[in-house]
């Protein structure tokens, strides 16, 4: 009985030392669906370090991605709109940290939500919650983000079976520009980075050329290491042209993966007339967001 006894307790205790010298292992991201978030050992969740804070349709679903390649980097795999949706704001910072991933310790937290660029009560929200906070924004030709942008509007018309309007029609009022045509204003980057630095310095905003990150994804992705002071760990390997979607997919522990198909689509034609109207309404603007940020694009 006496040797039968100490065998268990050396199972036991063998069990035991096994349980505390396993290794913390990450969870996978809570979805909204779960009933309570799950807790792996040594993870937590914490309000993020770093925040995508833009722009729509100018690639911060693919720079999200490219990010989540770097093991030190943990995402929140949807968008929370916590700081301009009023009814999540009233929730609070407990619910705003229910939404984020469980992290290791060392880990940084990223959440995007490209609305909040150009959310005039954003910038003064999110320097409340951490004003040490770091910030990517994506940039892109203007002209060619207000077209994803219709297009993004037009295949969701498409897909409730509602008649969509001519690119011409929403474009153009009376022959020129249609000033009242909200995606307009979205590539006014001028407009709103002027709020941004109200709050914040421009050292604390990485900007990121979202034209590039389609051409060279790896070294515009080398500058956010950089600027996050990250150790490099993303490489050439984790990249591969896709010639049927033509442009980069992802390549990650073995496994590869593209954007979804709503990304990357075809824009519809535009008469070169109205498309140099577009090019002559944002110069100017184009001109005072490069003085602004200390910095030119290849725009048109």
């Amino acid at each position: 009985v006496l040797w039968t006894t100490s065998l268990m307790a050396a199972f036991l205790l063998g069990l035991l030392l096994l349980v505390l010298q396993s290794p913390p292992v990450p969870s996978r991201p809570w979805e909204r669906g779960d009933a309570e978030p799950p807790a792996p050992n040594g993870t937590v969740q914490q309000l993020p370090d770093v925040i995508i804070i833009g722009v729509r349709k100018g690639g911060t679903r693919a720079l999200i991605e490219m990010l989540s390649l770097h093991r030190v980097v943990a995402a929140a795999q949807n968008e929370v709109h916590f700081f301009d949706w009023e009814s999540h704001f009233q929730r609070g910072l407990p619910w705003y940290l229910s939404q984020m991933p469980f992290s290791l310790p060392g880990q940084l937290t990223v959440e995007k939500t490209p609305a909040y660029f150009t959310s005039a009560k954003v910038p003064a929200r999110i320097r409340q919650m951490n004003p040490a906070v770091k910030l990517l924004l994506i940039v892109r030709d203007p002209t060619e983000r207000v077209l994803s942008d219709y297009t993004q509007v037009l295949h969701n018309r498409l897909q409730k079976h509602k008649r969509p309007r001519p690119v011409e029609a929403v474009l153009m009022k009376g022959g020129e520009v249609n000033l009242g045509y909200k995606a307009l204003n979205r590539s006014l980057y001028y407009l709103h980075m002027e709020n941004w630095l109200r709050h914040f310095p421009l050292r604390s905003i990485h900007l990121v050329d979202g034209d590039r990150l389609v051409r060279e994804p790896l070294a515009e992705m080398k500058e956010v290491e950089r600027f996050l002071e990250l150790e490099p760990q993303i490489g050439a390997a984790n990249f591969y042209f896709n010639k049927t979607k033509g442009f980069y997919c992802l390549r990650d522990r073995g496994k590869e993966r593209c954007l979804h198909d709503s990304k990357g689509r075809a824009h519809p034609h535009v008469q070169p007339a109205i498309l140099h109207k577009l090019y002559r309404y944002f110069h100017q603007p184009n001109r005072r967001f490069f003085q602004l940020v200390g910095r030119t694009f290849s725009w048109n």
